[in-house]
């Protein structure tokens, strides 16, 4: 059996706001929307991957503020696991496999075509934050 490779998912806030990122590579991915992140290394922590790889593709500087339930499967032996961010400081520009980052608001959530892999991963987000905080922000950067 082969393992399945890790893949961190964030959910970065910012003012109430969830980042969404668009894919411009692979082709078969180009134009849908995903949570930024990416693989997690050898050895690597969840936590500390989702620090790097913000770093890595939107040159920003975050935090984590702990784990989505569940883990959602993205096809060809990938799975993701998201973890709640708090941008502590930079702008978020689109750097690597991305062409534009969208910031949305609660009501805002289903206005982007998701990839089918993320689209478990934003309900579980919704419903986890629900059950945290009686709504969708886990609360302000500032």
């Amino acid at each position: 059996m082969t393992e399945l490779i890790a893949v961190v998912g964030a959910a970065l806030y910012d003012e109430g706001r969830l980042l969404a990122a668009r894919r411009s590579a692979p082709v078969e991915l180009a134009g849908r929307w995903e949570l930024p992140g990416g693989k997690v290394e050898p050895g690597e922590r969840g936590e500390d991957a989702l620090v790097r790889e913000l770093r890595e593709e939107l040159g920003v500087e975050a935090e984590s503020l702990g784990r989505v339930p569940g883990e959602f499967e993205l096809g060809c032996g990938h799975v993701m696991r998201v973890w709640r961010a708090r941008l502590l400081a930079g702008e978020p520009r689109p750097l690597e496999d991305h062409d534009e980052l969208r910031w949305l608001r609660p009501g805002e959530l289903w206005t982007v075509d998701w990839l089918p892999g993320d689209v478990p991963a934003i309900q579980a987000l919704i419903d986890s934050s629900s059950e945290r905080t009686g709504g969708f922000s886990p609360g302000s950067s500032s």
